[in-house]
């Protein structure tokens, strides 16, 4: 099994914004073929993940980058992406499903049908994996991913496009102040969406974690250039870990309707009641300290203001 790396692209702050573009999606491709064997394997539940993520990641650059790189340049790389990481969804919810959720509760409840529970998950997982994750690995749209995304970043065919003067010029920007602009614009749209945000909203919480996750994405992208990157995003784990509870909360119902809908065991049943009542209290309980998880990041210090060794 490949080794789990968490140490960002190689930017560094003598690119422009589109030679770290390029380096960010590359050097992302690369660690997701690393993990394309190991995500066969329902035995090896961590190939799956680190292909998700590694998806995620590359699409949040698609994103945040739009500044410089159109929409209508990285669209279609956007939607394959998101059609490629979908055909892993399920998959990845039945392993965290079955091997954090269940285990965390497993001898919690008063309830029989646990056993029955994980073997039944245990088995859809292991369909899933057949039918869903590898058919899609052996896909030919897969293979022309790799062949023609590569590409697409190799050569930078998004400087090819006819750009408007602004994109161009944030194309051709120091990385460093690119940067700095970059984070300033996306914590903004985490600070709108989450000052006044309804707590009782599944979809206003769910776009504070979508916004969140693309802060957290940024302040990794660019962490080589600026010192305390990772005291910044330590002052998000708390809302962040909120507002994944949440995430999972919701995941959880759906995830049981699916696995329940012909079933007529009454223990499975009732302890599939006890395992979303235990999580959505877990929730409930999290939410208590939101204010509080809220008030640290929102008064986090800016590391991509402050000059450091990274930066020029």
């Amino acid at each position: 099994m490949p080794t789990i790396s968490k140490s960002p692209a190689p930017v560094d702050a003598s690119q422009t914004a589109s030679e770290a573009f390029a380096t960010i999606l590359r050097y992302n491709f690369d660690y997701l073929i690393q993990w394309e064997d190991t995500a066969r394997s329902a035995d090896e539940i961590e190939g799956v993940h680190q292909l998700r993520v590694t998806f995620r990641r590359m699409r949040s650059a698609l994103v945040l980058f739009r500044s410089a790189v159109p929409k209508s340049a990285s669209a279609y790389w956007n939607g394959e992406m998101r059609w490629l990481a979908s055909q892993l969804g399920l998959a990845r919810d039945l392993d965290v499903f079955l091997t954090e959720s269940l285990k965390e509760i497993e001898g919690k409840l008063p309830l029989g049908g646990s056993q029955k529970l994980i073997a039944l998950t245990d088995r859809r997982r292991r369909k899933v994996y057949r039918d869903e994750v590898c058919t899609m690995l052996d896909s030919e749209r897969f293979a022309r991913f790799k062949t023609d995304f590569v590409s697409w970043v190799a050569g930078k065919e998004w400087e090819k496009r006819e750009l408007k003067k602004k994109q161009l010029k944030y194309l051709e920007m120091e990385l460093p102040m690119f940067a700095r602009l970059l984070m300033d614009k996306q914590e903004r749209r985490v600070l709108n969406h989450g000052s006044h945000v309804a707590k009782d909203s599944p979809e206003e919480m769910h776009r504070l974690r979508i916004e969140c996750k693309k802060l957290r994405y940024a302040a990794e992208f660019f962490s080589p250039l600026f010192d305390d990157m990772d005291e910044f995003i330590n002052h998000m784990k708390g809302l962040q870990d909120l507002l994944g509870i949440m995430n999972d909360v919701a995941v959880l119902r759906h995830l049981l309707e699916t696995l329940l809908a012909n079933s007529k065991d009454q223990n499975v049943l009732e302890y599939a009641g006890g395992v979303v009542g235990w999580k959505s209290c877990q929730f409930y309980q999290l939410l208590d300290s939101f204010e509080g998880c809220w008030a640290e990041f929102s008064e986090a210090r800016h590391p991509w203001w402050k000059q450091s060794s990274g930066t020029t």
